[in-house]
């Protein structure tokens, strides 16, 4: 019989365990940050119906779906869309959730969700079909504060501080100053302000000429002053927090909506510092747009300071109604998100991870068959202590049993020997530093949690 080829498809990560392990470490810490700002987990189905999934709101990703068939259905005579489909992102999931579990829920609702998400992506480097989205929403009934939308940064701060990735800042505007502007300009009809919005949103990846070139030209036909005024506009970046209250007092009056934007912008970028997020890790950026149309207040994109080609790390915003497809209930709400896949195998080609130790902290080897007793009992004694630990059970030469250590990433070595065991020690070899030590039965645990301990901090 022919043998099938093994292989994956293209735009999916899938890793080799000391990979995985970084990978596995990255969202411990994103979701230990989200915990400790108070979020709870949530987790949905990997499938939906595709008559709830697709709402007509999520724009472009609403094109690139997969539909879900049983081999019970291939055959079976149906026309239209398949009833299931796999989720695209975890917000309409998240509002299917909300409006079905509304009664039961305590309201502002805090959750966060990390869990693999779909899309048909056209197979190119760095883009994935299948990817880890790792979001928290705050979600009130009827309104929400403007606080909320406060607090989120410091979550972001929270967790790329603890990540170790570099210096990164967070920028932020708003889509109501946005609005109001260009409604100052004579841009009135609110679809043609969402379409300058996501030309505006292209600033950083296409530049000034092209953004300038596209609204003079004739989709939109604005004059060459308009142009030149939204450009003025969206260039303007804060180096402080009270040059950011400076620049946005300098605009000028303006209608309502911008008024609006202007003061909760104001009062957003006050109490990030207030939620201990340094003034030198948040910006305002007024061409952050986010493409997504349900955005109507503060919106976020995180990047990376000296790796700013790798794009935003983490985005997000405010929306007005999460739920109006499914309930009538007003259900606004803030939320951020990190695309997890995209952004680890983006530190990853960039040089800024490095692959992961082993999660066994030590490996007992075999010296002798015959006291394979010993060496279980004293495996039993440090797992019972919380040390993750593996016995080697195949033996073999001593050297051939420390390469196995230090290729599978096993930091600490356990050798006991007829001696050893004679003389009531063990001998420990830490394969990082290449050297060993001589310690007794009664002290082992309280000694390696010294040493692992250590080698935490070295990490």
């Amino acid at each position: 019989m022919a043998l099938t080829q093994a292989r994956t498809m293209p735009g999916v990560l899938e890793l080799l365990p000391l990979d995985q392990i970084a990978f596995q470490r990255m969202l411990d810490v994103i979701r230990r940050n989200y915990e400790r700002f108070g979020f709870l987990p949530v987790e949905t189905p990997v499938m939906e119906y595709s008559d709830v999934l697709l709402t007509k709101t999520g724009g472009e990703t609403e094109r690139q779906v997969y539909f879900v068939q049983s081999t019970g259905t291939l055959n079976a005579e149906k026309e239209g869309v398949p009833e299931l489909a796999l989720r695209f992102d975890l917000t309409v999931p998240l509002a299917r959730y909300v409006a079905e579990h509304e009664h039961d829920l305590s309201f502002p609702f805090r959750r966060y969700q990390m869990q693999r998400v779909y899309r048909g992506e056209r197979a190119q480097r760095g883009r994935f079909r299948e990817f880890y989205q790792c979001d928290i929403d705050v979600i009130g009934k009827d309104s929400l504060s403007v606080r909320y939308d406060a607090e989120l940064p410091a979550v972001i701060y929270s967790v790329f501080r603890e990540l170790n990735i570099g210096a990164f800042t967070i920028q932020l505007n708003n889509r109501k100053l946005m609005r109001g502007f260009f409604e100052s300009l004579g841009i009135i009809d609110g679809e043609q302000q969402t379409l300058v919005l996501r030309e505006v949103d292209k600033l950083d990846k296409r530049g000034a000429d092209y953004v300038r070139d596209t609204l003079t030209g004739e989709q939109f036909g604005l004059s060459a002053e308009v142009a030149q005024k939204i450009l003025d506009f969206v260039q303007v970046r804060s180096t402080s927090l009270q040059d950011a209250f400076d620049k946005l007092d300098a605009l000028g009056p303006g209608p309502e909506s911008m008024e609006q934007g202007r003061a909760e912008l104001k009062e957003v970028l006050g109490l990030i510092r207030d939620f201990g997020v340094p003034e030198s890790h948040f910006v305002m950026n007024l061409s952050i747009a986010r493409g997504l149309d349900y955005y109507t207040g503060t919106v976020y994109e995180t990047t990376l300071n000296d790796h700013p080609q790798i794009g935003s790390i983490c985005s997000g915003g405010r929306y007005e109604n999460l739920a109006s497809q499914y309930t009538k209930s007003k259900l606004p709400g803030v939320g951020i998100s990190i695309g997890l896949t995209r952004l680890y195998w983006q530190l990853r080609d960039a040089g800024l991870i490095a692959t992961g130790q082993s999660t066994v902290d030590v490996l007992v080897t075999q010296m002798d068959a015959a006291q394979m007793p010993a060496y279980l009992a004293l495996a039993n004694e440090l797992r019972s202590a919380g040390i993750a630990t593996e016995v080697v059970l195949e033996g073999g030469k001593l050297g051939k049993q420390f390469k196995y250590a230090d290729r599978a990433g096993i930091r600490f070595v356990i050798v006991l020997g007829e001696d050893e065991i004679v003389k009531g020690v063990v001998t420990v070899k830490d394969l990082r530093r290449e050297d060993q030590f001589e310690v007794s039965r009664v002290d082992l645990i309280k000694s390696l949690r010294v040493e692992l301990a250590q080698a935490e901090v070295g990490r």
